[in-house]
């Protein structure tokens, strides 16, 4: 506490200032003198001490003291078959194209070591519960061999592995030591832009270092998994925070630091935070069944882009538009099918692709959801029970491929054939030729490739292709769209329609 201010230094200060005054005066008018009210000036001073409140306004103080001693320091010990891994505690793969701009941490390795001794990283966590339960990233703890935890106290314990969750970068473990312990909440509710909010970890294993910032941005995809939906927070975050909690100004638990954007690998002000609500949904299951288990439709879906939706009649890009439905899953019994764009689920709108594989995983299987999808410019609901997601189903949504390389149809640059008749299977009209320079090389189709359907039409014929493509035209569609068979699966893509001449 900062010590009350004796009343005499405010008076010694006051004639100090006069003083001041006095020799300002005498060297702009050559003549010294005190000002008449400096006697009552001074007579109106404090005559009792000042004292500072022991939390200036705006402090973090109270929240820290309150929830620091929750935060814990995780230190593991790699297994032997990890002792030689170049990405350390890197956890889940970061995409090639990323992985020299997004950084993972909580990989402070120790110095090289022979290898029957391993290695050691360090990460951070914090206690959910009174019993010892405590919260980190997987990438922290995957490959560990054994874990430690070290309280803010100093005291350090062994903990065991309860459960992991890949797909959300979370693990959950347990002290082996039986007591008590401080905990801390997770937020019911997601913080808006711009919230103070306070980062507590162990960068570099400095172990209890406090640092603030705000809600920078929600919703960010980085690529980094199928459910991306970080919190972007500017509180400083470095090497060894990753599974360390945010906090709110009210001492509650917002998200855990997981990921830094930074081309150097230090702080640039861009921390990636899994949100409260994901991390209690991966707790609770984690801590009751040891894994997580995630709702499925069994749906190929991808965005629905600018020119998709011209190519749909769709006002807006919103929706996930579904490629294709697997035999036999929940998707293919409600009778969802290529085509149809899913814009509601239990009546909460869909932006786009990502976010409905964010709901439908956020649901337990067995649960029936209604599902409002658009078929034909008409909207129907299905009520679809969701089963169990197969551990190798790929749920993320896939995204239009970019620009590569671009005639029967010249409008469209591309030289086409039907499939029987070239041997690319038994429907559909294969793709023989391609116009570099025109707009379909620029939405990446390829020869080789298979048209399936145009204008959501099933086509076997090069005329069936013309025909839709007039039909599109006739609407005044800008776009057409079709679906592709390629080497890579199944999607769609819209071409604009350019003119006769074109």
């Amino acid at each position: 506490m900062t010590q009350p201010v004796p009343a005499s230094r405010f008076h010694r200060k006051a004639l100090a200032s006069v003083a001041a005054v006095t020799l300002v005066a005498t060297g702009a008018l050559g003549t010294a003198f005190l000002p008449p009210s400096a006697p009552a000036f001074a007579q109106a001073l404090p005559q009792t001490p000042i004292t500072v409140p022991e939390h200036p306004p705006g402090s973090f103080a109270p929240v820290v003291n309150r929830v620091k001693p929750a935060v814990v320091s995780v230190k593991v010990t790699l297994r032997d078959d990890a002792a030689d891994d170049d990405e350390g505690l890197s956890g889940r793969s970061v995409p090639p194209q990323l992985r020299e701009f997004f950084r993972r941490f909580g990989e402070e390795n120790a110095p090289q070591r022979p290898r029957n001794r391993g290695r050691a990283a360090q990460g951070s966590g914090f206690f959910v519960s009174a019993d010892g339960y405590v919260v980190t990233n997987n990438h922290v703890v995957e490959k560990a061999k054994a874990v430690e935890v070290t309280l803010d106290d100093g005291r350090t314990l062994d903990a065991k592995l309860v459960g992991t969750d890949p797909k959300t970068d979370l693990a959950l473990l347990k002290v082996t030591e039986g007591g008590t312990y401080p905990y801390v909440k997770l937020a019911h509710g997601a913080p808006q832009v711009g919230d103070w909010v306070v980062a507590i970890g162990n960068p570099f294993g400095l172990g209890g270092t406090v640092t603030a910032g705000i809600v920078s941005a929600r919703g960010r995809d980085i690529g980094a998994g199928p459910y991306d939906d970080f919190l972007q927070i500017d509180a400083p975050i470095n090497k060894g925070n990753s599974g360390g909690p945010t906090f709110n100004v009210a001492g509650e638990v917002v998200g855990v630091n997981t990921a830094i954007a930074s081309p150097s690998g230090g702080n640039v002000g861009l921390a990636f935070a899994i949100p409260s609500e994901t991390v209690q949904a991966v707790v609770d299951q984690l801590r009751t069944d040891g894994k997580v288990a995630r709702g499925y439709l069994g749906l190929q879906i991808q965005p629905v882009t600018k020119d998709i939706a011209e190519g749909l009649g769709l006002d807006k890009p919103k929706g996930a538009l579904v490629t294709s439905t697997q035999d036999g899953t929940p998707a293919a019994k409600a009778g969802l099918k290529s085509g149809d764009v899913v814009q509601l689920v239990n009546g909460e709108p869909v932006n786009d692709a990502r976010e409905l594989s964010r709901k439908i995983a956020a649901m337990k299987p067995g649960t029936k959801v209604e599902v409002t999808y658009l078929r034909g410019g008409k909207r129907d609901v299905a009520t679809v029970e969701l089963g169990t997601l197969p551990n190798d189903t790929k749920v993320a949504a896939r995204e239009e491929r970019g620009s590569r390389r671009g005639d029967a149809q010249p409008r469209l640059g591309l030289g086409l054939a039907p499939a029987d008749a070239v041997g690319a299977g038994s429907e559909g009209v294969a793709v023989v030729s391609v116009d570099p320079d025109g707009p379909a090389a620029a939405k990446g189709i390829e020869a080789g490739d298979v048209i399936l359907d145009v204008g959501g039409q099933p086509v076997s014929s090069v005329a069936d292709v013309a025909s839709r493509i007039r039909s599109a035209e006739s609407d005044g569609r800008k776009a057409v769209l079709m679906r592709i068979r390629s080497d890579k699966g199944v999607r769609f893509v819209a071409i604009a329609l350019q003119s006769r001449n074109g």
